[in-house]
């Protein structure tokens, strides 16, 4: 037990988690989830599904969530870096409408828990990433919702200065904005 340092992020729900890493001269080990030390800390959720991407520099795949079944996500990069961000779209939160960003990358190995009720979202800043995510819930393409990258009521701070072009999906070129959406959880 104890091999995860727990890191409370401002918006309250979302967690940094980083795994203790193993290292010698054959390379390293480490645990990348734990349900009892996950529980320890009042993680206590089932993961139904695991998902895995791999995306060139430049490519931003959110802001998504799904209405019904909402998924909550514990995501990583394996091979490179991103940008990650969650969004809080609880109707009761305090803190409704704000994002929270981190950097994931292979060689940090964080880990980033997103709970059901945010909209996820991430960047990609390397030349290429692969980013693998555990789920609470099935994909439902019927339920699923998006809001705009930019958009300016949550005016998320993207890392754009090395990005010479943000490569998006049709639906999220095409995604409204939070005000517009409307969606609370």
């Amino acid at each position: 037990m104890g091999q995860f340092s727990f890191i409370q992020a401002p918006i309250e729900g979302l967690y940094i988690i980083e795994p203790k890493v193993f290292g010698d001269h054959r390379g390293y080990f480490m645990e990348t989830y734990n349900y009892e030390d996950f529980k320890a800390v009042g993680l206590d959720m089932v993961f139904v599904q695991d998902n895995q991407s791999k995306s060139k520099k430049g490519v931003l795949r959110g802001l998504h969530f799904q209405t019904r079944y909402p998924q909550g996500k514990l995501v990583r990069a394996i091979k490179g870096e991103v940008f990650d961000v969650a969004v809080d779209l609880r109707k009761e939160s305090k803190t409704y409408g704000q994002w929270y960003g981190v950097l994931l990358s292979e060689e940090n190995k964080k880990q980033f828990y997103i709970p059901e009720g945010f909209a996820h979202g991430f960047l990609v800043t390397s030349e290429v990433a692969e980013f693998v995510y555990k789920c609470t819930n099935l994909y439902h393409p019927e339920f699923e919702g998006g809001i705009t990258w930019n958009d300016p009521d949550i005016n998320i701070q993207w890392p754009l200065d090395k990005i010479e072009e943000i490569l998006l999906s049709e639906k999220d070129k095409n995604a409204p904005t939070l005000r517009e959406s409307n969606i609370q959880f």
